[in-house]
């Protein structure tokens, strides 16, 4: 698989996903509609990497869209990041979600199968493990969600389930995210949200540059030894390379196919840190590693929410030889020089 298309490669893990496909010899195809995103990381991938990929305006919406790219790129496998994403948003706008994130993978899918690309790493997510579960949470507990984000996710596994039992030449990896903080070392690409951040690392970083006055912390009743929420954080970096193991896994899939059509599969992994913290944990961890005074205050829970979860990594660093590498104090120091940075050229 030399050329893989990257949808919603714009975004904060799709980016620094680009960045390690480049750096491992793909060439890379984007198709991102921007929604949240910004036109200018292309140059900041360019400056990174040394390479310009070819992009793609384009929205998951218009299948029409889709089929443009196929007919005028070879692909040999696909990504699929694209999604709308905010857990509390999707309490809101349940619908969006749903069309978004159900209708985007449908025409995706029926594109991919239309030009014989069966190849997809899928970006899925911890929320799809829902409320009841146990932690840590393991790959074949069952399913559900608290949140039409997390739905969504949980309704496009079984959909991609569903497809590969009636066409088995699909060879699938779920990837089910836990939480990615931090920022590309070099300061030059990082999360960069519209609007209020949804996600705590972005919130810190601006309260830290005076953007914000302080950090609203949802919850401190929670059964956690701070009563705040625990959350399983991992370095961007390390999730995106556990991308490259999963397409290394699926080109080997590949090659057992060519002798024997059994060997296809969907598999789910789990891509965390494989233990947890607190946001007052982060917190002190980001104060620690910056020098910088985080205020903040305590506001009551938000909707969807849960008060901890974890990841069991154990099937991803058997089965993918894939291993975090960056702890949390780098993730707070990636994420302070990307921060300073942005201010920087805000200003400039």
């Amino acid at each position: 698989m030399k050329n893989i298309l990257v949808t919603g490669g714009m975004g904060f893990i799709g980016s620094h996903t680009v960045i390690a496909l480049i750096e491992a010899g793909f060439n890379v195809i984007i198709l991102d509609n921007l929604c949240n995103s910004e036109i200018t990381t292309l140059k900041q991938i360019e400056k990174i990497s040394g390479h310009y990929p070819e992009f793609y305006f384009a929205n998951l919406m218009h299948k029409a869209s889709i089929e443009a790219v196929f007919m005028q790129q070879e692909i040999h496998g696909v990504i699929h990041f694209a999604a709308l994403k905010a857990v509390g948003e999707s309490v809101d706008k349940p619908l969006s979600y749903y069309q978004n994130n159900l209708v985007g993978t449908l025409n995706l899918c029926q594109v991919m199968q239309e030009f014989n690309v069966f190849n997809l790493v899928f970006s899925s997510s911890a929320t799809v493990y829902g409320d009841k579960n146990p932690i840590p949470y393991k790959e074949d507990m069952p399913l559900s969600a608290t949140s039409p984000y997390g739905q969504s996710k949980v309704m496009i596994e079984q959909m991609l389930q569903d497809l590969h039992l009636s066409e088995p030449r699909w060879n699938i990896s779920l990837l089910r995210y836990f939480n990615p903080i931090g920022a590309h070392s070099s300061g030059l690409l990082g999360e960069n949200p519209k609007g209020i951040p949804n996600n705590l690392m972005p919130y810190i970083a601006q309260v830290a540059t005076g953007q914000r006055q302080a950090l609203g912390i949802f919850g401190n009743d929670y059964n956690t030894p701070d009563g705040t929420g625990i959350r399983d954080y991992i370095h961007v970096m390390d999730l995106a390379n556990g991308h490259l193991k999963a397409l290394a896994q699926l080109a080997s899939q590949n090659s057992a196919n060519q002798t024997n059509r059994n060997k296809t599969s969907v598999e789910a992994y789990n891509l965390g840190a494989g233990h947890g913290y607190s946001v007052l944990e982060v917190v002190k961890a980001f104060e620690n590693a910056t020098g910088v005074h985080i205020p903040f205050k305590k506001l009551a829970r938000r909707a969807g929410d849960i008060a901890a979860f974890y990841a069991d990594t154990h099937k991803a660093n058997k089965v993918l030889d894939w291993q975090v590498e960056r702890g949390l104090t780098q993730m707070c120091s990636d994420t302070w020089r990307w921060q300073l940075n942005l201010s920087k050229r805000a200003n400039s």
